[in-house]
């Protein structure tokens, strides 16, 4: 699983300072979106295996960027990390097409956790 490529988009720079400092740290590739326009086009130019997407985006929200590329049949993994923590905010991106669901706060060490084991289920 190392050296895999992971897009991180969040408009919080914390959020994508915390998360790339730990995913590197386990050997991941990691490239960033501030936004769900810039993560579309990432997807198209990078192909990243797996992308830690926020709901709450400027430009286009995640749930428009999962529900995009699934319409697209796209194969990107989809971790949702977000605020929303309501249990229809997590079916919603469940049933859109997410692979798993993260709220904040979050502890960055289940962050790389819940990446491999998304990883991992991909491979079988």
């Amino acid at each position: 699983m190392s050296g895999e490529l992971i897009l991180l988009v969040d408009d919080e720079p914390h959020i994508i300072e915390l998360a790339q400092l730990y995913l590197e740290r386990e050997g991941f590739r990691v490239i960033s979106a501030p936004d769900g326009r810039e993560a579309l086009e990432a997807v198209e130019r990078e192909r990243p295996v797996l992308m830690v997407l926020d709901l709450m985006l400027p430009e286009v929200d995640g749930l428009d960027v999962c529900r995009t590329l699934r319409a697209k049949k796209d194969p990107v993994a989809i971790l949702m990390l977000t605020a929303r923590d309501e249990d229809i905010d997590k079916i919603l991106g469940l049933e859109l097409g997410a692979d798993d669901y993260l709220t904040k706060p979050f502890n960055p060490r289940e962050l790389v956790a819940r990446v491999r084991a998304v990883l991992r289920r991909g491979r079988t």
